[in-house]
């Protein structure tokens, strides 16, 4: 059984695992398909409790350092055509542990800018190639059009460590912020994270569209796709599915910008892969049938496949070098370069102005962050939403960080 999350290239994987069972007669693949909050708390109590419900898990590069540290994770195996030294070095980085592969990666992306070129023409408006916040800040200002059904700028609000918290701790980054600094001590309440969280809640609630808190990923590409953004900051692999005119009718106005940043670029493109891993607790049997699957799923081949069936330009990317190789590729994706460069100068282990002890663009890669993300991810949410202001946002996520951290044993 796999374990998923609802994103455009693994229904995709779910809809072609028929070709993999014919393939491997005996072998038949089920799939739990949730969304991301869900398949978070599932499969993490899968492996926790080691209750054996899936042989393949859908993870990233933040659960798999920590768990392939607690023997969690079996190590992946891959044939020579597709080894691990193919794999983009950050990507392939991040999905390992002590120098050994534990998730082999779906796709991987950063983040960048998207926005509709005929509304910036019309408004005599030229993004520039290194966009910054303010920038932004004006621009969604001349562009917000709520008569017109037309949101000056989407981001995700949706409280969570992988949702609002993914965008907000990259725009902290770029305003010289970081979650602690190098004695563990947390820094939600610097002038930093006052800045960029001031100017996040602000965009959202003058320019965002008014259920901003209800939208994640997902629900952004939709709302983008739909014709009612101007600008969105999210995940590069949108690109594919916003340039492709039979998903998004306004395919030729999009633009391609690179994320923006506020006072230093560094830590202003998050990095992050999906991954396929297999839990260490299954048997001996579905553990050589699980990676067997997972090798097919996360080929070569298994990317030339879905380009066959649906063009190079929706091919999952942001993992192999020999993707950005392939001139079929470069013709059909204009934003290739963007997204390579966005991911290839995403650096976890230099994300912050400030040095930090922590490994992590838009995460610290420590156990205890989960759950402090998603309490301080609902905070910031309470402030878009009006309950509460930004400073008590702050306070409330400071001194949850300072209670999680009392416990924790820093690595």
């Amino acid at each position: 059984m796999v374990a998923t999350v609802n994103n455009g290239h693994m229904l995709q994987m779910q809809s072609m695992s028929h070709e993999f069972e014919r393939l491997h007669p005996g072998t038949k693949v089920r799939w739990v398909t949730l969304s991301e909050a869900q398949l978070r708390r599932s499969v993490s109590s899968n492996i926790v409790t080691r209750s054996q419900q899936f042989d393949v898990v859908t993870i990233g590069m933040y659960e798999v350092p920590i768990w392939a540290q607690r023997g969690w994770l079996t190590p992946i195996r891959t044939a020579p055509s597709d080894g691990p030294e193919e794999l983009l070095s950050n990507i392939r980085e991040g999905l390992s542990y002590q120098g050994k592969l534990y998730g082999a990666p779906i796709y991987g992306e950063s983040s960048m800018l998207y926005y509709r070129k005929d509304l910036f023409e019309r408004a005599r408006i030229a993004m520039p190639r290194q966009p910054n916040w303010a920038d932004l800040t004006r621009f969604a200002a001349r562009l917000h059009d709520p008569r017109g059904q037309v949101n000056g700028i989407c981001l995700r609000g949706k409280a969570g460590w992988g949702e609002n918290m993914t965008l907000v701790t990259t725009i902290v980054n770029t305003f010289g912020g970081q979650w602690f600094d190098m004695r563990w001590r947390p820094q939600l309440q610097s002038q930093a994270w006052r800045d960029a969280v001031n100017l996040y809640v602000d965009l959202l609630r003058r320019y965002g569209p008014p259920d901003a808190v209800e939208r994640g990923y997902n629900e952004n590409l939709s709302l983008f796709q739909a014709g009612r953004c101007a600008i969105w900051i999210d995940a590069t692999v949108a690109a594919g599915y916003l340039a492709d005119p039979e998903q998004n009718p306004l395919a030729h106005t999009v633009g391609f910008a690179q994320a923006p940043m506020g006072t230093t670029t560094k830590g202003s493109r998050w990095l992050w892969a999906w991954a396929l891993a297999i839990p260490s607790d299954i048997k001996a049997a579905q553990t050589e049938a699980a990676q067997t699957f997972v090798a097919w799923a996360t080929s070569r081949a298994y990317i030339e496949r879905v380009a066959a069936l649906r063009g190079w330009g929706l091919v999952p990317s942001g993992t192999r070098a020999s993707t950005y190789a392939n001139p079929h590729f470069q013709r059909a994706a204009p934003w290739a370069q963007h997204e390579l460069e966005a991911i290839l100068t995403a650096n976890p282990r230099d994300a912050t102005l400030p040095p930090s002890p922590y490994l992590g663009v838009q995460f610290a890669t420590i156990p205890e962050f989960a759950p402090l993300g998603d309490e301080v991810g609902q905070r910031i949410a309470d402030a878009v939403a009006g309950r509460l202001s930004v400073e008590e946002a702050l306070a409330r996520g400071q001194k949850a960080a300072q209670r999680q951290m009392l416990t924790a044993t820093p690595p």
